[in-house]
């Protein structure tokens, strides 16, 4: 279970000036669920999933994680008790080669075929990976679903996605969507997924809408996801903008 009590973070401008981009947030987010976080652009959604990775810390409150305060815990404290965060722009390693990000990642001597495994799983032809550098030489799409192979391999409790399908064609997205649906069908592990694809907010078990930092409404995906919709299909907070 995933717990934010009072979650506060401000950053200071160019005045020295203080802006809340997150404000007071309670939320509390349910073993083997399947969570999308979703808002108007700079409503707060990719910050509060750094608060939750540790990537940032909060100015006021606590996040607890399966009832241990990880607040004040580094980012790799945090991946140790078993948190995956997936970044919306996936980092770049120069000098590493696929196979070895994620046998890195599992933690596990996995052979070259398991590593070609969880590449095949994310749609992607092993045999013309599996040796390639995760440098630049790789495309937004290619690399954001080597990054997913690498958290498909951790199997961790909890997977974090900040904005999964930006950066991606169509036919990548179309993939990744089936690995969700097959992350969650298995319910061994929780998903929170930052997005505003409506395809994304449909597979999800609950939805949390985030705006001006702050939670302006959560529950059941079959009760949230018609109130943010238009007749047109558009979410109705991107319409207003």
């Amino acid at each position: 279970m995933l717990e934010l009590k009072h979650v506060s973070f401000q950053v200071e401008d160019v005045n020295s000036t203080s802006k809340d981009i997150i404000k007071d947030i309670n939320l509390t987010l349910e073993d083997h669920t399947f969570t999308a976080i979703t808002g108007p652009n700079g409503g707060g959604k990719s910050t509060l999933a750094k608060l939750i990775m540790g990537i940032e810390k909060p100015t006021e409150g606590q996040i607890l994680f399966n009832g241990t305060d990880i607040t004040q815990l580094s980012i790799s404290e945090r991946a140790n008790l078993g948190i995956s965060f997936a970044f919306q722009q996936p980092v770049r390693f120069k000098g590493i080669k696929v196979k070895d990000l994620i046998r890195l990642s599992s933690k596990d001597k996995l052979s070259t075929a398991d590593a070609c495994e969880f590449l095949s799983k994310v749609g992607l032809c092993a045999r013309d990976y599996i040796n390639r550098d995760v440098d630049a030489s790789l495309s937004g799409g290619e690399l954001k679903r080597i990054e997913i192979a690498t958290i498909i391999a951790r199997n961790t409790p909890l997977s974090v996605f900040d904005e999964p399908e930006a950066g991606i064609d169509l036919w990548s997205f179309n993939n990744l969507i089936k690995v969700f649906e097959e992350m969650h069908d298995k319910k061994e592990n929780s998903l929170i997924i930052i997005s505003h694809q409506e395809r994304i907010l449909n597979i999800a078990d609950e939805i949390v809408v985030i705006a001006d930092g702050t939670v302006r409404t959560k529950g059941r995906k079959d009760d949230i996801l018609p109130e943010l919709l238009d007749t047109n299909g558009g979410c109705r907070f991107y319409q207003q903008q």
